[in-house]
């Protein structure tokens, strides 16, 4: 509101009248005053009145990646135990893997008078929600950070969790281990990939990544169909690590179909994972404490906004498996 009132050169109180569609401005000044604003993308922040009022807004925004996930179920599940416990209730929506969903549900979401917001980020720029923030909406990413965007997030040791991962099957004595994995525009894919390069370079053990290292599958059966493709090949790994749960389950059904005694580790955790025959060996993340961790950091800033930007790492664990 201050850069709109220097711009149109009236007072910061013209403006608000302006804004709440106060009578009292005369035409032509309201005109220069909205001319203002459009030139610099203000947009009225009811969560921002409402906390300058001194009262406790009801809601907080989250916006995950698929609402199907059960991985994302269990994150909203932690965020809305911490919300209730301070009298909030939680608005969630998904951007589906779409950029452009995000952004205009974020900013539809921000203009509804919520509190504060929780991010997982799909699109490689966020710099879109600046104006926001500096009107005063407290934002936090969760899952992956921000781009374009200095601001709170909260993740899992991803590299580590790899690192992890590959060493098991390396310490197993696999020297050809494959990584079935998202495209590289995708925050978690890049990072496990570095924990799998990592832990091939501890070991002393060249990776053969230009024939071992597939990146873009998204779903269970594209998955399956890179799986497919390394196994049938003339020198085909001894084992996969799997990038997520989906992919996981995709690599697992190409495996049991070849009948190929193919070691396979996944990220992720997921259901039925130890009943399986083989069971699936997985590092797993703990989407809970992740859900949670970001909404205590939220309420830590609606609270108070100073003080430096957060970067909290959650940590992984190997569960093996048969």
């Amino acid at each position: 509101m201050a850069a709109v009132a220097r711009l149109a050169g009236v007072s910061l109180k013209t403006v608000s009248r302006v804004v709440n569609g106060e009578a009292s401005v005369r035409p032509e000044t309201a005109a220069r005053v909205r001319v203002a604003w459009k030139e610099l993308g203000y947009r009225r922040n009811d969560a921002a009145s409402t906390l300058a009022r001194a009262q406790a807004p009801a809601g907080i925004g989250l916006i995950i990646e698929d609402i199907s996930d059960p991985f994302y179920s269990r994150l909203t599940r932690g965020v809305q135990e911490v919300a209730r416990a301070h009298g909030h209730f939680v608005m969630l929506s998904s951007s589906e893997e779409n950029s452009e969903l995000e952004r205009s549900t974020v900013l539809a979401l921000t203009a509804r008078g919520i509190a504060g917001l929780i991010v997982v980020p799909h699109s490689d720029d966020q710099h879109y929600l600046e104006p926001e923030i500096e009107s005063g909406l407290s934002v936090v990413f969760v899952d992956r950070p921000p781009q374009g965007l200095v601001a709170d997030s909260v993740m899992s040791n991803n590299i580590e969790g790899s690192r992890l991962a590959v060493k098991h099957l390396l310490d197993l004595g696999h020297r050809r281990i494959a990584f079935v994995g998202n495209d590289r525009s995708v925050y978690t894919s890049t990072q496990r990939l570095r924990g799998y390069r990592k832990a091939h370079t501890v070991a002393g053990v060249t990776a053969d990544e230009e024939r071992l290292v597939i990146l873009g599958p998204r779903t269970e059966a594209e998955a399956g169909a890179a799986t497919s493709a390394l196994l049938g090949s003339p020198n085909p790994p001894t084992a996969v690590f799997a990038q997520n749960n989906l992919l996981t389950t995709g690599a697992w059904r190409a495996i049991r179909e070849s009948g190929t005694p193919v070691a396979l580790v996944g990220f992720d955790d997921f259901a039925l994972a130890d009943v399986l025959d083989p069971p699936v060996t997985v590092v797993a993340q703990d989407p809970m404490t992740l859900g949670r961790k970001a909404a205590e950091l939220l309420f830590s800033r609606l609270a108070d906004a100073t003080g430096p930007v957060q970067r909290i790492i959650v940590p992984t664990r190997l569960i093996v498996r048969g």
